[in-house]
């Protein structure tokens, strides 16, 4: 079985599976098939001990076995883990939605939030299924940096990005046949110390 690239961690208990130390490790050990034994040996655990963790990673869907060879008197059990990196949906960790008046100014942090927590869950749940399917998710990104002199030139530059991708759009919207794609554009202050990004 081939792995997925990427899982989605939609599911409060599925993420306490994945998120504690030891299984941590267990899922980055099992990039390539491995049994509690072999797991126990790399990293300096009892086989019982790998074992119980193994079995519940299973349970939760982290890991698949892939092959069972028999051994003296017991049969081994190979495990690879279920993706090749697993997503946590920023959704589960929220305590309640956001402030409904915040998350309709196109200037909160809560609105960019929610806009880029949409499209982890969206994006990773197709490239999922793409990679079930065997096809390719086509997506793009795009990327620059600007810096304003004052927070009105920034208003100002919102507005005309508005309009110019309103106008984009209008150029290259096929409703009738066409594939239908999201367009999230946010911006947010590069953090300080941070090396500007580069220009895409």
């Amino acid at each position: 079985m081939n792995a997925t690239t990427v899982s989605l961690l939609d599911d409060v208990e599925r993420m306490r599976e994945a998120l504690s130390p030891i299984r941590l490790k267990l899922l980055r050990a099992l990039k390539t098939p491995g049994s509690a034994a072999s797991l126990a040996a790399v990293l300096d655990m009892p086989r019982q001990k790998v074992g119980y963790h193994l079995r519940a990673l299973e349970a939760a869907g982290l890991v698949v076995l892939v092959e069972e060879r028999a051994r003296r008197g017991f049969t081994e059990r190979l495990f690879v883990a279920s993706a090749e990196a697993f997503v946590v949906d920023p959704a589960i960790l929220q305590d309640g939605p956001p402030h409904r008046a915040r998350v309709q100014d196109r200037h909160a942090a809560e609105h960019l939030i929610g806009a880029a927590s949409e499209m982890v869950r969206e994006v990773t749940r197709m490239r999922a299924a793409a990679d079930a399917e065997g096809a390719r998710l086509l997506t793009f990104t795009l990327e620059s940096r600007v810096a304003f002199a004052t927070p009105q030139a920034m208003e100002a530059f919102t507005h005309d990005l508005a309009k110019a991708l309103a106008d984009l759009v209008a150029a290259y919207d096929t409703p009738q046949g066409g594939r239908a794609y999201s367009l999230t554009l946010g911006g947010h202050p590069t953090p300080r110390g941070k090396a500007p990004a580069a220009i895409n």
